[in-house]
């Protein structure tokens, strides 16, 4: 899935965990429902999850989830299961995450260069 661990342009390298969840699907016949519409749904269920934990809390608060006691299992356990999905979707569908990403990071540094970007919130086109 992704260029090989030397190459100094590999961000991320989600080979081994997209052979991980292909066996853990291919080993209880559930490839079947793989499909890039199911995962996508499942991907925003989940992210819908991991939105729920944040929903009614402070900015302040939202800063600490990862590390409070009340939330931090579930931040921990949604985040997972978003990378999940998301690494399961772009097996599917045979897409390099670390070139998407890697494209992606380049793609923004031309969108939002800092010179006009620094300390503004304000989406590239929206001046």
């Amino acid at each position: 899935m992704s260029n090989s661990a030397s190459d100094p342009t590999d961000l991320i390298d989600t080979t081994n965990l997209a052979q991980a969840l292909e066996k853990f699907a291919t080993d209880r016949n559930w490839s079947q429902f793989h499909s890039p519409k199911n995962l996508v749904m499942a991907l925003t269920g989940e992210v819908g999850e991991l939105s729920e934990i944040f929903q009614w809390m402070s900015e302040a608060d939202s800063m600490k989830a990862g590390q409070n006691p009340a939330t931090a299992q579930d931040v921990k356990d949604e985040l997972a299961d978003v990378l999940l999905y998301l690494v399961r979707l772009a097996s599917v569908l045979n897409v390099d995450l670390n070139e998407a990403v890697t494209q992606k990071i380049k793609a923004n540094e031309q969108k939002y260069p800092v010179a006009n970007s620094l300390g503004v919130s304000t989406k590239y086109n929206k001046k």
